[in-house]
């Protein structure tokens, strides 16, 4: 496993303190560009349940996302393992998919380039 960079791992630490849900980053993971804003995890893990929850087929995979409680980690003194994403688009050529944003999880670990802000693109 590489080292994870310091510098996201800060970053991300700051978001889940709670002092600034703003922070927009595009990141490179996979060979995927992802670009968002990012969110504390307990806030991300929530919004994602939500959403399951109403699905008629997935509404029991809702819990998952819940029974695990991330400021437990944080307490522990452990450092954020993840970015999390949400308002975010997976850049593919001139187009965001999707176009109204969606949520993602990184490993920080993955991220192979990374820039502080999110990209905007046009389909002119």
């Amino acid at each position: 496993m590489s080292n994870p960079d310091e510098l996201l791992v800060g970053i991300s630490a700051l978001v889940e303190s709670g002092q600034s849900n703003r922070m927009s980053l595009t990141v490179v993971a996979g060979g995927a560009v992802i670009t968002g804003r990012l969110a504390p995890e307990a806030v991300w893990r929530e919004r994602v349940s939500e959403v399951l929850k109403d699905s008629d087929h997935l509404g029991p995979f809702s819990g998952v996302f819940i029974a695990d409680r991330p400021q437990d980690r944080a307490d522990h003194g452990e450092p954020p393992t993840h970015l999390h994403f949400h308002l975010a688009r997976i850049l593919q050529g001139n187009v965001g998919i999707p176009d109204t944003g969606g949520m993602y999880r990184v490993a920080i670990t993955d991220v192979s380039a990374w820039t502080v802000g999110d990209f905007s693109y046009s389909d002119h």
